[in-house]
């Protein structure tokens, strides 16, 4: 007989999320033979997983295509924002100060004479910019010490509990007035590292519990049983069943974040001109509220606008990854 290999994983009948379970020939058979398949199963019977099922419920759902496509139209200008703007945020005319729309400006000019049409524009790239960097350093440093913590428990998972509680005694506001307002570049990267530094504990925090809870489960204690090592239980069934949790939460936390970076630039401590901002232009055009609402209306709809899109787009992908709201 040739000599046969053992391998932990295909002796597992199921695997969370991605895993399938084995069938005896008569329900193969019956499986293939079958259309489309019965109710949870591909085109060829063969079971979906949680992921292929959470994509089938997205694109059926209309907030999530509405927020996909407001948040793609926000990274294509963010990247090329001269396909629909062809002037410059940083060209400001004073004799047009305050005026309003005109043939070729629909939005008007602020206080300095800037096109606010053109700073809206470019002002998305500064957002989304933010927004995204800011998501994945919190995403990856949170996941990775929340993961670690959870899943190998005791004196680690204790200390990154308590320090977790010291960063979360910190209010967000005060902290950005105390840290940036002692900065002086006039990049994103400050910011960014500040919205990295005080939100990772709730990613981590997200990410330990959810680690806590998949560990558990009966096709990771028979992994374990027939020997795979900490590393291959980790990337290999608890990971795909424990990252959920933190995809739905870094979406919805993504849109905060760009409201996090418009307010600290509106209290000056953010972005600084000659960075062209969402929140600077608000800030700008607060003292002309009356005399000019419109220099203030257009960023601030902007800002409103993709932190919903950002939100609606979180929920959505809540309510398809979630088993209990199916």
């Amino acid at each position: 007989m040739p000599e046969q290999h053992f391998d932990p994983d295909r002796a597992i009948a199921g695997t969370g999320m991605g895993g399938t379970m084995d069938l005896g020939v008569d329900e193969a058979e019956s499986l293939e033979k079958a259309p489309g398949g019965p109710e949870g199963t591909g085109p060829q019977g063969r079971p979906r997983s949680l992921w292929s099922d959470a994509w089938r419920d997205l694109r059926r759902n209309p907030v999530f295509v509405v927020s996909a496509l407001v948040i793609l139209f926000l990274v294509v200008i963010s990247l090329w924002p001269s396909l629909i703007t062809s002037g410059s945020p940083l060209t400001c005319d004073l004799a047009k100060a305050q005026e309003g729309s005109q043939p070729g400006h629909p939005f008007g000019f602020n206080g300095q004479g800037c096109d606010v049409y053109t700073r809206t524009v470019y002002g998305a790239r500064t957002s989304v910019a933010v927004g995204v960097l800011a998501t994945l350093g919190v995403a990856v440093l949170g996941s990775v010490l929340g993961a670690l913590a959870g899943f190998f428990g005791g004196v680690g998972d204790s200390v990154l509990s308590r320090i977790t509680d010291v960063f979360f005694a910190i209010p967000v506001v005060l902290g950005g007035l105390v840290l940036l307002s002692v900065i002086t570049s006039n990049t994103v990267w400050p910011v960014i590292g500040f919205i990295v530094l005080l939100g990772w504990p709730q990613l981590s925090r997200i990410a330990r519990g959810s680690v806590i809870t998949a560990k558990q489960n009966d096709y990771v204690q028979a992994a374990r049983a027939l020997g795979a090592s900490p590393s291959r239980l980790m990337l290999r069934h608890i990971a795909p069943n424990a990252i959920a949790p933190v995809i739905v939460v870094a979406t919805i936390a993504l849109g905060t974040y760009i409201s996090l970076e418009a307010t600290l630039s509106y209290l000056g401590v953010g972005l600084k001109p000659p960075s062209v901002s969402w929140g600077i232009d608000i800030s700008a055009a607060s003292p002309y509220i009356r005399n000019a609402p419109h220099a203030l209306l257009w960023p601030s709809g902007a800002l409103a606008v993709t932190v919903l899109a950002f939100i609606m787009l979180g929920d959505a992908v809540r309510d398809a990854l979630d088993p209990k709201l199916r």
